[in-house]
């Protein structure tokens, strides 16, 4: 028995230690409205910054000067309202009721497996999902922020639904916690907020009573005396000149056709490593820079042991966190004629393939 618990445990020990830096931030202490700030950052490093949780958070308030005062990050208003799940999860799949949504108001409550549009402020129970992507019912009544901060301090996040697959199991989930016919909060909620670099990351920061009403003049900045939670100022008033905050990308798309093995060689001659992805925060990224991909599928660092069908990553370590597409990564590859490689869809639902290495495909290398 000893023996055959080894491995597993092996496994599990190698991936909980298993973390990396994804984004790097740089405090630029000078003064510059937002567009020139935006614009030193995009000449310097990637762009103003984009903050995808909490962990992000604490590490761009870690490389704040200690009398910061107020700080640029990369957040715009625009006239645009799109919907956004809390996870930061493309919204790929709608499940409204009947004639919604058909107010102005920006969160969304399930009903009978059906989406109905709410106030944020309203309060009602919810559900969030954990780290096995099990679902937690929460039986407290909240407004829909606080059943948000809720989640992100005890659990994941509030639950996203990304197929009829998923609201098929979330009702199912909430008929057994016997709340059949209740409004449940979901992670659904409606901004007219944009990142600088275009990521669908949909973390918000607000300080209470924040945003006010807002246009495509305001942006976004954190606060000192807020204990480093944002809040809106107009962009363009002159003295509105603040120091600000850079991010830098772990991750780069190349727009060249090259097999896998090609692809290795390039990343670690010219950046440091084909792409690792531990973790749903880096899948995230990897889903946010793909986009810009010339060919359907991209190469990441991830290869097969066909002797042992195990799949591993460049830089050594175990494949934890999982994202196969069905029929991909499960099943022993066939490696008579060619050995087996991993890439990322650049389109769809953005999850893995595995794909022979003489494939020529764009590639996602690591900067640092």
């Amino acid at each position: 028995m000893a023996q055959t618990l080894y491995f597993p445990l092996l496994l599990i020990a190698l991936c909980s230690i298993s973390e990396c830096v994804q984004r790097q931030y740089h405090f630029i202490n000078e003064n510059k409205n937002w567009t020139e700030a935006q614009r030193y950052c995009r000449e310097n490093y990637t762009d103003l910054a984009t903050v995808d949780n909490m962990n992000d958070m604490n590490q761009l308030k870690n490389s704040l000067d200690v009398n910061y005062g107020v700080v640029w990050i990369g957040l715009q208003g625009t006239n645009v309202s799109n919907w956004h799940w809390s996870s930061g999860d493309s919204v790929l799949f709608l499940n409204w009721a009947s004639g919604q949504p058909y107010s102005s108001d920006n969160c969304a409550v399930m009903i009978n497996g059906k989406w109905f549009v709410g106030a944020c402020t309203a309060t009602w129970t919810f559900i969030c999902y954990n780290m096995s992507g099990g679902l937690v019912f929460v039986n407290q009544t909240m407004n829909w922020r606080d059943a948000q901060s809720y989640c992100r301090q005890n659990h994941i996040d509030l639950v996203s639904v990304r197929n009829q697959n998923e609201n098929q199991q979330l009702e199912k989930f909430i008929n057994d916690s016997q709340i059949s016919g209740s409004a449940v909060w979901i992670g659904l909620f409606r901004d007219t907020w944009q990142w600088s670099d275009q990521s669908s990351s949909s973390f918000r920061y607000w300080k209470p009573g924040q945003p006010r009403s807002q246009t495509n003049e305001h942006r976004a900045a954190v606060e000192q005396f807020s204990q480093g939670q944002w809040a809106i100022y107009f962009y363009a008033i002159s003295n509105n000149q603040f120091p600000f905050i850079c991010h830098e990308d772990k991750l780069i798309v190349i727009q060249q056709n090259l097999s896998w093995s090609e692809a290795l060689r390039y990343c670690r001659q010219d950046h440091v490593d084909l792409v690792s992805v531990q973790s749903v925060e880096m899948q995230r990224r990897v889903m946010n820079v793909v986009k810009l991909a010339s060919t359907e599928a991209v190469w990441l660092g991830l290869h097969n042991f066909c002797s042992v069908n195990m799949w591993l990553w460049v830089n050594g370590d175990m494949v934890c966190y999982q994202n196969w597409a069905p029929g991909n990564g499960s099943t022993p590859e066939n490696c008579k004629l060619e050995n087996r490689k991993g890439a990322v869809q650049s389109g769809g639902n953005q999850t893995w393939i595995s794909l022979p290495e003489s494939h020529r495909l764009n590639f996602i290398c690591t900067n640092y």
